[in-house]
């Protein structure tokens, strides 16, 4: 459908839900060895389809110009070569994991003779909604199948062409390893009544994941009626304490800011214990200047660096994704962590300190999905913390907390082994 419009959105969604339903009791009984060889055809039909590809990816960029996106969205929407091999080679990473489902553990032994223990199974059907980079859809179809899912996956309309032509791959590959098609279903709408759909039928679909702008997110968490795992923003803090090795908090804090500035676990604010800030922060922010960072300080900040201009109230609570950065000086570690408190986003903070106390109080007390140690907070991720690969970052405390790889796509469910054992 050349306008990517389907009349009756509501019936359209129904038949993709009630398909992905029935495919994911297929799904969650596969074994590993039909999984990977899913995983291993939709590879190569993305590799054999190469051209096809490109040409679907040409046609979405071309038409992006026309709409005016901005570089920023058209680089996000771009499939390089190397994005291409990157996505490629994604599938292969995701295949050599370990396959969670199935996985029995804490089996105890209770007085009753019965074993009772705990198995971890596919979650069912997961719907994915998320914008801009289309290789998204073969990393999404790739988790959630390895972890026993059926997927529902809605792109963006920017990456219309893009998503079918990796998709035609996914079926191909699903196909071939015996597998129903409708395990991963990329939507054929761009319509918006289809997320609306997505998001309000629970006999259809068991959680949404979006991955996108806040207005997006903000959006789906309002509006649904199925459990959403979700981030809205990555406001990260890197503290320095006064008992930090002062050229390392220097390297962490350059890398946390400067090492990619669009991510989530990119750090917004700087916070520096007042006892330190004479001898790092004018060192910090010359550097952090030189590379283009503006520098946004509180009143003792500016005493300090005399380039920085005035941080308001807004600005310890906005997650910039520029070179931008808020620096506050404070008395000690308790403010450190009540600043976080009032304007963290519970994503990823750290503490550069030699203090062990210190840091294990951090690590207690800092109420985020990742709370570090003399670490910068861009190891924020799935690959980095040895997930394989993620679907998104979970700033929530229930279900999936952090980056949600395999195991976070899955579930616990009791079993009880007995040998005849009847309750008295």
């Amino acid at each position: 459908m050349s306008d990517h419009s389907i009349i009756d959105v509501e019936a359209y969604m129904a038949a993709v839900g009630a398909r992905a339903r029935a495919a994911s009791r297929l799904t969650a009984r596969a074994g590993t060895a039909v999984k990977n060889t899913a995983l291993a055809a939709i590879a190569e039909d993305l590799h054999r389809r190469r051209n096809a590809l490109g040409q679907a990816n040409a046609a979405d960029l071309e038409a992006g110009v026309a709409k005016g996106l901005d570089a920023a969205l058209l680089d996000r929407l771009e499939l390089t070569p190397k994005r291409i091999d990157a996505m490629i080679e994604g599938l292969a990473q995701i295949a050599a994991l370990e396959d969670p489902i199935g996985a029995i553990n804490d089996l105890n032994l209770r007085p009753s003779g019965i074993q009772v223990g705990r198995m971890r199974v596919p979650l069912g059907v997961v719907g994915i909604i998320y914008e801009s980079r289309p290789n998204v859809t073969a990393d999404a179809a790739a988790l959630c199948l390895k972890s026993g899912n059926a997927a529902v996956l809605r792109g963006g309309s920017e990456a219309f062409a893009s998503n079918q032509a990796i998709a035609a791959s996914i079926c191909t590959g699903l196909e071939s390893a015996g597998l129903p098609a409708d395990a991963v279903q990329v939507l054929a709408t761009t319509e918006r009544a289809a997320v609306g759909a997505m998001i309000t039928h629970p006999e259809h679909i068991d959680v949404i994941i979006p991955r996108g702008g806040k207005g997006l997110i903000e959006r789906i968490s309002r509006e649904a009626r199925i459990p959403v795992i979700k981030h809205l923003d990555g406001i990260c803090h890197v503290y320095i304490d006064d008992r930090a090795d002062l050229d390392q908090a220097f390297e962490i804090a350059m890398n946390a800011k400067t090492q990619r500035y669009g991510t989530c676990n990119t750090m917004e604010t700087l916070l520096v214990a007042e006892a330190a800030a004479a001898d790092i922060l004018p060192r910090l922010a010359s550097a952090l200047l030189d590379k283009g960072v503006e520098v946004r300080g509180c009143e003792r900040t500016r005493a300090l660096v005399d380039a920085a201009v005035p941080a308001t109230d807004q600005d310890w609570e906005t997650e910039y994704l520029a070179p931008i950065l808020s620096v506050r000086v404070v008395a000690d570690l308790d403010a450190a962590i009540e600043h976080i408190e009032v304007y963290g986003s519970h994503h990823t903070d750290s503490i550069v300190t030699t203090d062990y106390l210190r840091a294990r109080r951090f690590l207690r007390e800092v109420d985020s999905s990742s709370v570090m140690v003399n670490a910068s907070t861009r190891f924020a991720d799935g690959f980095e913390y040895g997930l394989g690969a993620e679907i998104g970052i979970s700033t929530d405390k229930f279900h999936a907390r952090g980056p949600v790889g395999l195991e976070g796509l899955t579930s616990l469910k009791f079993i009880v082994l007995g040998d005849g054992q009847v309750r008295p």
